[in-house]
């Protein structure tokens, strides 16, 4: 079951970065850094605001998880441009990989958020574990 994971597309949702989520995001993260509290930048991670904000399906239900059972191993963001407020990105995921090891299940997804003007500008990668 696992292994058939492998493949899967996730739904494409678009997302406008507006300054009031990422100071929101900033305060959460307990970042008082100026720049973020007034939106003129974009914190590096603030890509998980528009994974879990943008998306009309839940990861979790997407890959019919036991959310019981789940551990987030992993997160690394690559970053090929920026994000800056004002933009509208589209999100399209997938899952790369997905198998059992010791008895757990690992599942890759992979993120590419592209720009209004077609750029993708930030490639995201997590591994969720599954437990037996």
């Amino acid at each position: 079951m696992t292994e058939s994971r492998t493949g899967i597309r996730f739904e494409p949702f678009t997302f406008t970065i507006e300054a009031g989520k990422v100071k929101e995001f900033a305060q959460a993260i307990g970042d008082p850094n100026p720049v973020y509290q007034t939106g003129s930048r974009v914190p590096p991670t603030f890509a998980t605001v528009i994974e879990f904000w943008g998306s009309q399906v839940p990861l979790e239900q997407a890959l019919r998880l036991d959310m019981k059972k789940v551990l987030h191993a992993s997160q690394e963001y690559e970053y090929l441009g920026t994000l800056a407020v004002g933009d509208q990105i589209t999100c399209y995921g997938e899952v790369t990989k997905a198998y059992t090891k010791a008895g757990m299940n690992f599942v890759v997804v992979e993120q590419k958020y592209q720009n209004e003007r077609g750029e993708v500008v930030l490639i995201s990668r997590s591994t969720i574990i599954e437990r037996g």
